[in-house]
């Protein structure tokens, strides 16, 4: 098994429930694992493993659409990768917004999500 890791990718969106979320916007970031099966011995050229700089395009997109809940975010990216990367058994995602809009809260909130191929 190959794990192709995409680590601390940041955005600025306009992910939330409240309008103050939509008007002002946040940081988030973002951290995915990728899991394939390798059939091949030895790994020689790209075609026999996944693209994490199209990967990251893939995520870069969608998170320009603003969405109410962080948990349909992570399925959505989830669903895309599948679709999009054949190799691809298993992605593992979590997204964290950095400021989250709790009056006195110090900290970040973040969910965590998997999906496999069926």
């Amino acid at each position: 098994m190959l794990t192709i890791h995409l680590n601390n990718l940041l955005f600025f969106a306009h992910h939330g429930l409240f309008d103050e979320e939509k008007i002002l916007g946040n940081e988030f970031e973002v951290n995915i694992s990728l899991q394939q099966y390798t059939v091949a011995e030895s790994i020689t050229n790209i075609e026999q493993c996944t693209n994490y700089a199209a990967v990251y395009s893939i995520v870069a997109e969608r998170m320009k659409t603003p969405t109410p809940l962080l948990e349909i975010l992570a399925q959505d990216i989830c669903k895309l990768i599948l679709h999009n990367f054949s190799l691809i058994d298993k992605v593992s995602i979590s997204i964290k917004k950095l400021h989250p809009p709790i009056t006195k809260f110090q900290g970040s909130v973040s969910i965590h999500f998997e999906l496999k191929r069926n």
